[in-house]
């Protein structure tokens, strides 16, 4: 996608020649930030001594992107007294129903935290709030403010970059004695060298996820082959079924050769959950992951984190985008409140070191440069995924409108093939009849 793209380049230049530079001091997400001189952006000042307010502010993330956006609030409070907060923050799965019910009851919250594949919809239903003034975007490159627009009016405010690309356990790998994959790898590679791991492996431990129930990684696979999303940006059902039953059919191989987790185990596998991760608990080798969910995993496994781009084949498989956006609600009573808050967000020096890459490298030029001489080493694999990344990246595609139910029809699908109810030939047909629904 050209506009991240762009923006990364320009980003990711820097941060390299950063990192290149940068000693071993960490910033950590967990710091305490030091005060400024003055609290920058007009937020921060123009609240102070108002009338009281609590703004509701409801998000998704790590423990470590919890810890820091708690952190940023109360500093919020600190300076504007006038200003609270009620938060609502959790784990991604179980995000958006929660959010959805809570919009159809005109009871959103003040600021919520977007997918881009959300937008579309919340736009089409005119969910979402105009911060098209009162906010300074002045630092944020135009072309990727351009995301977060419906109809020329600016809805959604990107908060970091971001790319989709591959996550492993680096110390497992060494202990193992396997290489780890080398840029420019190829899924053939990559599906080589999964096999190749599994008879070293011990009891109960596997390479990768079952890719049948993934959509992201499949879509990865697919664009990766030159053919396509598997739904288009104009909203056309798109399964490319020679693909799909090459995806399919290998991994029902990897399955029966017990290179995946069976379904039942793989089902109860939770991203940066310490308890339920796989990986995290040495059950797992590689996941595919978002940049912005490195520094979480580094901090839950120190040391042991690598990361790579996705494999290619004709293409690369991985894009670039935005992590996620704050956006207001249209039935929000505190609009303006709102903007300030998010107007410091991005802006205040304060704010971005207490934040860190908690939601991707910072979306403004001045807190990436803040950054910079102090990145952990999670920032560091965080910029490193993006740059991979940004080698052979897709065009982002964040989602047709009248699509936004379709991902539970294909969630079902997908996992009555994974436990072998059906069979790939079945499931493509089912995939065909369910995109019919939501073609227009």
């Amino acid at each position: 996608m050209q506009f991240v793209l762009k923006n990364i380049t320009v980003v990711i230049a820097s941060l390299v020649l950063a990192i290149s530079t940068a000693g071993c001091s960490s910033l950590g997400v967990k710091e305490e930030a030091q005060p400024s001189a003055k609290p920058a952006g007009t937020g921060a000042e123009a609240s102070a001594g108002g009338k009281p307010v609590k703004l509701r502010i409801m998000w998704w993330g790590s423990q470590a992107r919890h810890d820091a956006t708690l952190k940023i609030l109360d500093l919020y409070t600190k300076k504007n007294p006038n200003v609270t907060f009620e938060t609502q923050y959790q784990g991604f799965d179980g995000y958006l129903d929660k959010l959805t019910t809570q919009a159809a009851a005109k009871n959103a919250p003040d600021i919520i935290q977007m997918d881009a594949a959300w937008l579309a919809d919340w736009n089409g239903r005119g969910q979402l709030a105009d911060l098209s003034s009162g906010i300074n975007t002045s630092d944020i490159d135009p072309s990727l403010l351009d995301t977060g627009k419906y109809k020329g009016k600016l809805t959604a405010l990107p908060l970091g970059n971001n790319a989709w690309g591959m996550i492993y356990d680096k110390a497992a790998l060494e202990k193992l004695g396997v290489a780890a994959p080398k840029d420019g790898y190829t899924w053939d590679d990559f599906f080589k060298l999964v096999e190749e791991i599994k008879p070293k492996l011990g009891k109960g431990q596997y390479v990768i996820k079952d890719g049948t129930a993934d959509t992201t990684q499949y879509a990865a696979f697919q664009l990766s082959k030159g053919k396509g999303w598997p739904v288009t940006l104009e909203g056309k059902f798109n399964y490319d079924k020679e693909t799909w039953l090459e995806w399919t059919k290998k991994f029902a191989q990897l399955r029966k050769a017990g290179v995946v987790p069976p379904p039942d185990v793989q089902l109860a596998d939770k991203d940066l959950d310490p308890t339920a991760d796989m990986l995290i608990n040495g059950n797992l080798l590689f996941k595919g992951l978002h940049a912005a969910q490195v520094s979480a995993y580094e901090e839950l496994k120190p040391g042991a984190i690598g990361v790579a781009a996705m494999p290619k084949a004709a293409q690369g498989g991985g894009w670039l985008k935005a992590t996620f956006y704050f956006s207001i609600g249209q039935d929000s009573q505190y609009k303006e409140e709102s903007k300030k808050f998010i107007d410091w967000f991005i802006n205040d020096p304060e704010a971005g070191t207490i934040g860190g890459t908690t939601r991707g490298v910072p979306i403004t030029n001045k807190i990436v440069s803040l950054l910079q001489p102090k990145f952990s080493l999670g920032d560091k694999l965080t910029v490193e995924m993006i740059n991979k990344t940004a080698v052979n990246s897709q065009v982002f595609n964040p989602g047709a409108p009248g699509w936004a139910d379709f991902g539970k029809d294909e969630k079902d699908i997908r996992e009555r093939l994974m436990f072998e109810k059906i069979t790939p030939e079945q499931a493509y047909d089912e995939l065909v009849k369910a995109g019919k629904k939501y073609e227009k």
